[in-house]
């Protein structure tokens, strides 16, 4: 069974799944084995931005809504090409190295392990579900809830969290803010206006109110406790000695769940105007990106209390965003939880530890009987 499960990951990880690529190959493969289980499945295919097909793939035994989902994304993040073993799964010291091998082909191996040793046990329905581009913010999760594809009661998301249920976490807003100026030539400054020392201006006030009011509402369960405010990107201006006529700034936003999505987007745009009062000819616009909300399932839910106790660690919460709100948008009580650890995702050496893999197997295929059998 073990070494059954490694080698079920190696196969995994040897598929590039990065979110640039179709994940076709990667969703095929896991239809196959689930038809081979006796799985219903269905594929929801779209086309991203740049035009390359992809699809979700939701497979269920049983009549009715599913008592509980295990939820995984196939794609990944690029990989540094000199990391000759991204795609080889690659064992050294209790680890397995690869990408994509915590985040999350681990938690997916571990669910197809789990529907295979439950087969033909349960009496109640189950599902699995595992989307697309959830590294380009979830996208395949979104098209699920477009199309009202994959509703059930429970649903246990993975992530890297080192087996520790997460309950909640923070949602995730992004936005572009293109501050308007005149160009001319730096030696007249009055003959242009810079939409550099605007866009200054716009940040010194961006920056009072992350540090003051949006601190005033607060969760005792996020670590921050409060809904937090980042501007990761300011360019602006064509050379030295030219005036800038245009700066663009891009700002995200993660509020706390239960906070409205627009609470900072509305903030921000009642800063435009008091810099607009300041200076008649100040102009500056925002264009909301990505507006996800978080989610909060209750500690003592079910499926929460179920994770805690089989893995010994108690519920927790993140501030980083997750598929949870879409599942629960579905109807779905989320919980995120799966092997490995986030600090070492997304980068070059990327890991699971082979203990974690084979005690997620055992705790899946434990929810699984304990809610559909």
């Amino acid at each position: 069974m073990s070494s059954g499960l490694v080698t079920l990951l190696r196969e995994l990880v040897a598929i590039d799944s990065t979110s640039t690529r179709t994940n076709l190959p990667f969703i095929d493969v896991l239809e196959q084995r689930l038809t081979a289980l006796g799985f219903s499945c269905e594929q929801q295919r779209y086309r991203d931005d740049a035009g390359v097909e992809k699809a979700n793939l939701l497979a269920r035994v049983g009549d009715g809504t599913p008592e509980l989902s295990l939820v995984g994304h196939t794609d990944c993040v690029p990989f540094d090409p000199a990391w000759t073993e991204a795609l080889s799964l690659t064992a050294r010291d209790g680890k397995l190295y690869g990408r994509g091998s915590c985040d999350t082909k681990a938690f997916i191996a571990c669910a197809l392990q789990a529907a295979a040793q439950t087969r033909g046990r349960l009496t109640r329905p189950f599902q699995l579900v595992f989307t697309a581009d959830e590294e380009l913010g979830c996208v395949g999760a979104k098209k699920l809830v477009e199309g009202g594809k994959g509703h059930t009661k429970r649903a246990i998301i993975g992530e890297p969290t080192s087996l520790r249920p997460i309950r909640a976490n923070k949602g995730y807003c992004l936005a572009e803010i293109d501050v308007l100026g005149k160009e001319g030539h730096s030696a007249y400054p009055d003959t242009g206006a810079s939409a550099i020392f605007r866009g200054a201006r716009l940040l010194t006030k961006l920056e009072a109110y992350a540090r003051g009011a949006l601190r005033e509402e607060t969760h005792p369960d996020f670590v921050p406790g409060f809904g937090t405010l980042n501007v990761g990107m300011a360019v602006g201006g064509k050379a030295k000695n030219v005036i800038p006529g245009h700066m663009k700034l891009t700002l995200e936003w993660r509020p706390l769940p239960g906070q409205a999505t627009e609470k900072v987007l509305r903030k921000v745009e009642a800063l435009i105007a008091e810099c607009q009062a300041e200076e008649p000819g100040f102009v500056a616009t925002i264009r909301p990106l990505r507006m996800d909300r978080g989610f909060d399932t209750t500690p003592g839910a079910d499926v929460v209390a179920f994770l805690a106790q089989q893995s010994g660690r108690a519920a927790d919460t993140v501030s980083f965003g997750t598929e949870g709100p879409q599942l629960a948008a579905l109807g779905a009580v989320p919980v995120v939880f799966g092997p490995g650890d986030i600090t070492v995702a997304h980068q070059t050496g990327e890991f699971v530890p082979e203990d974690e893999l084979h005690r997620a197997a055992e705790i899946l295929e434990a929810a699984v009987l304990h809610f559909c059998a």
